[in-house]
């Protein structure tokens, strides 16, 4: 309908002076106020139309969401390039359409949906509402319907058939089936649909108890979980995990976690965080440090709103509070999960079938921990999607997989499903620190035990905000052509460089062939330097957010205790990269806050 001639030469907005004869807008616009039938989307789209916000209606309407390290994602609102009613109706039909390729027996197998927490008060869409439109969408063509009767966390959902989250190449194919399915079917805007349809079934029930019953087997000390007089907070962040912690800790025999009360609920609006992202540290955990100190609680434990993700923080005995890096995390889960492991497994040989995985600017520790132990580690390029079907693969030919992990803030203990899950992890890490009080170890303690003994790596990951492509392609293309054209630099101020990979154009120096091993991701951005002095640092931009990141790391060897040295070395080179190869200043970058 909205692409055809006769449509075109209909279109009412042709010729309107608001937009300059741009025929691109006309046309988006045109199919926007056709097929919207959100009255609040749609009003929204109008209002820039006549305050002639053309520059704002070309970004909201002429581009349209991709894939990123986690799926589509964009901003709430009005336009093809924004999460609302019509561009998940459209998603989804492309979706349907690309599944009915691929699976003769569609009719038969059927789809999960789930949905979080978000989106319920300001904006013009709601999670509950998006999944009971995309159920429509899957009803409508006949196909059953698994959909949550509540909020579920994410790692509940599964992505493709074997449970990991879609990569490539069927991202490629599912955008390129969502532009042949732009225009809504009948039923598609059926909110309705999901209540009165016998196609539809509620799994919350037999998920949860699977979900539990897999849980238990990773509890390995539940008489110690009983006993222990360690108390645990929990903040939710106003999102799903406040449930789903609760009943984790009662399947390991611990007592209810206390919960923080103000971030207890569901809140879109996220009232009493700045930013609700446990990843952002003390800042955002200081109600519940706050009634930590109150309860007699030393160690916080915090779910990001769709409880995905993890963030840990300790008190100290000086008082002050220790938040742990998603890499410190890393280093801990690992070595718990091989510890249990090979508490069960006396048997030396039984290690050449075991695995542990790490995003490739994640910490090295596991690769420390696998040298030193016997077992394999793997890294995978950023994101979860790899991880998990990376497990898939190593499952299918008869491998264990002990643990997984990605710097910020996401861990897979074992394999309870095939993406990182923060319910889990919560009541492992509490497990950890019952089962070291019994020793008179804290959880930095037993950090620190790991760094003597398998090796000191100080990491540090930050960012700086930057939503211009053009800015973004000229940093990576001057370090592409440092100098003169086609080279890499060898110097980063006065560090030498050793080794460059460079995952966009699939270059490796330090392979013989100069060929890249990982996978090329030609999408992404992202630069690895390994430096003479042993430093590793990655530029990348990340693919869910406006950011260049930057992680860095020193990876120094067993029984060198000079952690300070380390630091210090470790500053300067951050220093000399964000300088040399990043030049904030002059590209206009904004330091993270």
């Amino acid at each position: 309908m909205g692409d055809s001639a006769q449509d075109v030469n209909a279109n009412p907005l042709k010729g309107d002076p608001r937009h300059d004869g741009d025929q691109e807008l006309e046309q988006a616009l045109y199919r926007w106020l056709l097929w919207d039938q959100n009255p609040k989307t749609k009003a929204e789209i109008e209002k820039l139309l006549q305050d002639g916000k053309k520059k704002e209606l070309r970004d909201r309407l002429c581009c349209r969401m991709k894939f990123g390290t986690a799926g589509l994602r964009s901003a709430m609102g009005a336009g093809f390039s924004c999460i609302n009613d019509l561009t998940v109706i459209q998603s989804t039909q492309g979706l349907f359409k690309y599944l009915e390729k691929c699976f003769t027996d569609l009719k038969q197998r059927g789809v999960v949906i789930g949905y979080d927490t978000r989106g319920q008060v300001t904006s013009s869409c709601s999670s509950k509402r998006l999944a009971r439109l995309t159920a429509a969408v899957f009803l409508g063509k006949d196909i059953p319907v698994y959909l949550f009767s509540t909020y579920v966390p994410t790692p509940f959902v599964v992505y493709w058939e074997n449970g990991a989250q879609i990569g490539s190449p069927h991202d490629k194919k599912i955008l390129a089936s969502i532009e042949e399915s732009l225009e809504p079917w009948q039923e598609s805007w059926n909110e309705n649909l999901p209540d009165i349809s016998p196609l539809r079934q509620d799994p919350l029930n037999e998920i949860c108890a699977l979900y539990t019953e897999d849980l238990k087997k990773l509890c390995f000390h539940r008489e110690l979980n009983r006993k222990t007089s360690l108390k645990f907070v929990h903040t939710s962040f106003h999102g799903v995990g406040h449930e789903y912690v609760q009943s984790a800790f009662k399947a390991f025999d611990f007592a209810p976690p206390i919960p923080v009360p103000e971030q207890q609920d569901p809140d879109p609006e996220f009232s009493t965080v700045k930013s609700p992202n446990p990843e952002e540290g003390e800042c955002v955990l200081i109600l519940a440090i706050e009634l930590a100190k109150k309860e007699g609680a030393r160690v916080v434990l915090a779910t990001d709103p769709d409880a995905d993700r993890l963030a840990v923080a300790e008190q100290q005995e000086d008082g002050c509070w220790k938040v742990f890096s998603g890499n410190e995390l890393g280093a801990l889960l690992g070595w718990w999960m091989f510890k249990c492991w090979k508490d069960r497994h006396p048997d030396p040989a039984d290690v050449k079938n075991v695995y542990m995985l790490a995003t490739t600017v994640s910490s090295k520790i596991l690769q420390a921990l696998a040298i030193h132990e016997g077992f394999h580690f793997e890294e995978t390029l950023p994101g979860f999607k790899w991880i998990g079907n990376r497990i898939d693969e190593l499952l299918q030919s008869g491998k264990e997989v002990l643990f997984s992990f990605e710097e910020s803030i996401g861990f897979l203990c074992g394999t309870l499903m095939l993406d990182k899950d923060g319910v889990s992890a919560a009541v492992i890490v509490a497990e950890i620190a019952a089962y070291l009080e019994t020793r008179s170890l804290t959880i930095t303690d037993q950090l620190n035990s790991i760094y003597r003994t398998y090796g000191y790596h100080i990491s540090k990951t930050s960012y700086f905000k930057c939503s211009d492509p053009v800015t973004i392609k000229r940093i990576f293309d001057r370090l592409r052509n440092y100098g003169k054209e086609n080279q890499y630099p060898n110097l980063c101020g006065s560090f030498e460089i050793l080794h460059i990979r460079d995952v966009t154009t699939g270059y490796d120096s330090s392979q013989p062939n100069k060929k890249l091993v990982l996978p090329i991701s030609r999408s992404s951005q992202m630069i690895t330097f390994t430096f003479l002095n042993g430093c590793v640092a990655t530029l990348r931009v990340s693919g869910t957010e406006p950011k260049i990141k930057y992680y860095a790391e020193f990876c120094a060897p067993a029984g060198q205790s000079d952690r300070a040295y380390l630091a210090e070395e470790l500053n300067k080179l951050i220093d000399a990269v964000v300088k040399n190869f990043l030049e904030p200043e002059k590209n206009g970058l904004i330091n993270r806050i």
